[in-house]
């Protein structure tokens, strides 16, 4: 796997973290279940199958133990299930899981039966998972319902705190951005001793407005020079237009903060998409979620329904949370480059191909604005 770096380009001005990934995050992990089956003409509920499911646990006893956290819509055409109570009581109590658009209720499902599976006592209880999408399917057979409670089960079993897979791999693995071959990417930066990781689902944006550290790279790689995914799903007559999609961030602290300056958190990862080129269109559902694990242990669970007395938890100050604003707009930009960069060429349903983004071309794109491998930054 390639990412972003190893091709000697840098991006932003803040330090990453050792893995430049949202587990720097300490005691976070990321399973993924890739699903990639089948070839030629769509047959529903046969394949070609290009899809699967990734999901981020904030940390070990997140099921008991809630953390805070914050939410924000750019654009609405998408889901992240479970925001409701996000907003109403400032915490996330279960894992986040993304997949495509139509798997979106078996995901939920399995991770409410994972916690079932995972408690030791009876007592009765409820949960609201945090479940997001995006769609996949100019690619993948999406209305074949491929993902099931079996794929997210062996996700979280799999969840590590180590490197994460990314490109077109996980719930990115038929996903398209910018029309090159998109997916899941992440990166972290490193603000006044703490992390900010994101993760991102990138399936999003037109070719014309993908900016690469300020470099217009979409206008000079063409779709008459490397074809559409798009394009040829329109000539099928399925009536999506280039740039539809979506992209999901998430983005996570050890910095502890409260929910309300989470939600300010959460309102920066637009504008590292912004500096790729995206725009929140119409058909985008742009939707992203922050977490601090700042306060874990300190929070009772609103699953258990009794009365605790009063207990301290701590915060930055207002004054320093510019930095950390700066940390997850970084860290969101070099997520979606790496989703690029680490995604291969894929063939899905019907030879719809979402090309990759070429390396050599890319790094010949920047070195010509000033920007490669031997710029003085």
């Amino acid at each position: 796997m390639t990412r972003y770096r190893d091709l000697g380009l840098s991006v932003g001005m803040l330090l990453p973290g050792p893995l430049n990934a949202i587990t720097d995050v300490e005691g976070l992990t990321v399973g993924m279940t890739t699903l990639i089956e089948g070839e030629g003409p769509l047959v529903v509920g046969q394949g070609p199958v290009r899809t699967g499911v990734t999901v981020i646990v904030p940390h070990p006893s997140i099921g008991s133990e809630p953390v805070y956290a914050g939410c924000h819509r750019l654009n609405g055409n998408g889901e992240l299930t479970g925001l409701e109570w996000i907003r109403e009581s400032g915490q996330l109590t279960t894992p986040v899981a993304i997949t495509n658009t139509h798997n979106v209720g078996v995901v939920r499902d399995a991770l409410v039966a994972a916690e079932i599976r995972g408690r030791s006592d009876a007592t009765a209880y409820w949960s609201l998972p945090v479940v997001g999408e995006t769609y996949d399917g100019a690619l993948n057979d999406i209305n074949g319902f491929h993902v099931g409670p079996k794929h997210v089960f062996s996700a979280l079993d799999s969840a590590s705190s180590g490197p994460v897979a990314e490109g077109g791999v996980g719930g990115g693995t038929g996903m398209i951005c910018h029309e090159f071959k998109g997916g899941t990417g992440t990166a972290s930066r490193r603000v006044n001793g703490w992390t900010v990781g994101a993760l991102v689902q990138a399936n999003y944006g037109r070719r014309e407005r993908l900016t690469v550290d300020g470099v217009p790279v979409g206008r000079e790689i063409p779709v008459s020079a490397v074809p559409s995914p798009w394009d040829e799903e329109e000539r099928q007559a399925q009536g999506a237009e280039p740039g539809a999609g979506s992209i999901i961030v998430v983005l996570a602290t050890d910095a502890p903060m409260l929910p309300h300056q989470l939600e300010r958190l959460a309102q920066r990862a637009g504008l590292g998409i912004a500096r790729v080129g995206g725009a929140g269109e119409h058909s985008s559902g742009d939707i992203f979620l922050a977490f601090s694990t700042g306060n874990v242990g300190k929070l009772g669970s609103y699953k258990i329904e009794a009365v605790t007395p009063p207990f301290d938890v701590t915060t930055v100050s207002e004054g320093s949370i510019s930095e950390l604003f700066w940390g997850a707009i970084e860290a969101t930009e070099e997520a979606i480059l790496n989703a690029l960069v680490a995604a291969e060429t894929m063939v899905g349903r019907d030879d719809i191909t979402a090309h990759r983004l070429d390396h050599a071309a890319l790094v010949e794109i920047m070195s010509r604005y000033g920007r490669g491998p031997d710029a003085d930054r």
